[in-house]
């Protein structure tokens, strides 16, 4: 097949200039665009399709693991079946360069020290697929002299919110940090500056050595870590779980600061490929196409005298009524309006409910389990009614709760029930009640998804009334 290229997605972050979609339990990567596929899909796509691709290896947090899966598996089809997925889970953020570092160790003991990473985010958008893949192509062929390339995008503004690259042909010449306007101004028409897209190609042994040379703390705690950490492996797949404790004391940085601005050995691509870091509501409204009077609409909206307006709204009717370059943002349980000249300024919202442990920073009313997911419809004092959805062959843990009943209604599928000592089935239309204290667990035996109504009633109704006996996604402390 000849040199192997590794796709390497980093998948991380809180993406806080996009609350309320994005959350830390739903970040940034997995919202979804107007065509139904997340910048996630489109990472792994766009890795996928490139010619040599060994497997693809993302780099994540622990709790994201099977959202990620699924992710994946709902966009590979039979085109991309064959294609191994391999993960190194992280159980906290440590920046890009601890990250980098153990994607890198991981190949290079996979692949062997020549296999070269592609190292993508997987929240960026890019277009231009063919001019992808022939920025690629240059890119394989300048890590294969053993250089650190990073992908420079030819700007189409004088942009302040992007680091730059100054350059001569492939030589760089610096890197530059955020620039103000009139120095973004002057870079843009001198012709020699690029934006740090973040995206990088380099062969698994060259990073090691510069790693060695210029940030040998990081190389050396990762490298620790990943010897202590818990590895399953199958054909063109690997799966490591860094160990908490010995990841703890990785140092934290980017991969900019470590090594790529340190380093006299890296070479830039520059490349026009439909780049963007989507990386406020205004960049994420642009993708949309406007009306005549500038509004840009996803969802169902009643306009009067508006302009210049960004409305996404999910499930409900949006009016407005005189208003001016807006940004709008609706969900089950938290609405956004912001001015769309200060779209950066959302992070400070995210900021302020992280810090006084506000649910809407960490959770959606729906969220994901590696079962399926459930969705809070209402709740009150001593009661709590939720949807659930299970996937066809998941169950939840073995289980119990010390201070809430459950009575489950399926309204599709059928469910398999332990219940204390009982083993049944409880089909459409049926119901079945689980008393406080009792071992339980919930199973979908069927070819379809499991959807329940789940009525809690007790006097504590909080997530954290859970024993777990028995857990087939290691949830249960062994």
């Amino acid at each position: 097949m000849g040199l192997k290229i590794i796709p390497t997605i980093l998948c991380g972050g809180a993406g806080s200039r996009l609350w309320p979609v994005s959350r830390e339990s739903h970040p940034k990567p997995f919202i979804r665009l107007a065509d139904g596929q997340s910048l996630l899909q489109k990472a792994w796509l766009r890795g996928a399709a490139l010619p040599g691709v060994a497997e693809v290896l993302t780099v994540t947090n622990r709790d994201l693991f099977f959202k990620t899966e699924d992710e994946y598996r709902q966009v590979a089809g039979s085109t991309y079946k064959h294609l191994g997925n391999s993960f190194i889970l992280e159980p906290f953020g440590r920046n890009t360069a601890p990250a980098i570092a153990a994607a890198a160790l991981q190949v290079a003991k996979t692949h062997g020290q020549d296999a070269l990473l592609l190292v993508l985010a997987a929240d960026h958008l890019i277009v231009d697929q063919p001019a992808f893949a022939e920025a690629v192509a240059q890119a394989k062929q300048l890590a294969q002299q053993s250089k650190l390339v990073t992908f420079g995008i030819r700007p189409e503004a004088p942009e302040t919110g992007y680091g730059y690259i100054e350059a001569e042909g492939n030589a760089v010449l610096r890197f530059v940090e955020k620039p103000s306007l009139d120095k973004a101004r002057e870079y843009v028409e001198s012709g020699r500056y690029f934006w740090n897209s973040g995206m990088f190609c380099f062969a698994a042994g060259t990073l090691i050595r510069e790693m060695e040379q210029h940030c040998p703390a990081i190389l050396s705690a990762v490298r620790a870590c990943m010897e202590q950490s818990r590895r399953a492996e199958g054909k063109g797949f690997t799966q490591v779980e860094l160990n908490p404790e010995a990841f703890d004391p990785v140092p934290d940085d980017s991969i900019d600061y470590a090594v790529m601005e340190k380093s006299g050995n890296v070479a830039v691509v520059p490349c026009s490929i439909g780049w963007s870091d989507i990386g406020s509501w205004s960049a994420l409204g642009d993708l949309s196409e406007p009306d005549a009077r500038g509004n840009r609409i996803e969802g169902e909206a009643l306009l009067h005298d508006v302009s210049n307006c960004y409305i996404k709204s999910n499930g409900r009717i949006i009016g407005a009524v005189g208003v001016n370059n807006l940004i709008v943002i609706d969900t089950p349980d938290a609405l956004l309006v912001a001015d769309r000249d200060r779209a950066q300024d959302v992070k400070h919202l995210y900021a302020s409910l992280k810090t006084q442990g506000h649910e809407a920073h960490r959770l959606h009313r729906t969220v994901y389990r590696p079962w399926g997911t459930y969705t809070v419809l209402e709740e009150g004092p001593r009661f709590k009614i939720k949807r659930i959805e299970v996937k066809p062959g998941a169950s939840l843990s073995l289980q119990l709760h010390h201070h809430r009943s459950e009575h489950w209604i399926v309204v599709s599928g059928m469910a398999k029930v332990v219940n204390s000592d009982q083993e049944l089935l409880v089909n459409t239309n049926e119901s079945i009640c689980v008393p406080a204290g009792h071992k339980h667990r919930l199973e979908n035996p069927g070819v379809v998804n499991l959807i329940m109504i789940e009525v809690q009633s007790g006097e504590y109704l909080g997530e954290d009334d859970i024993v777990r006996f028995d857990d087939k996604y290691g949830r249960v402390a062994s």
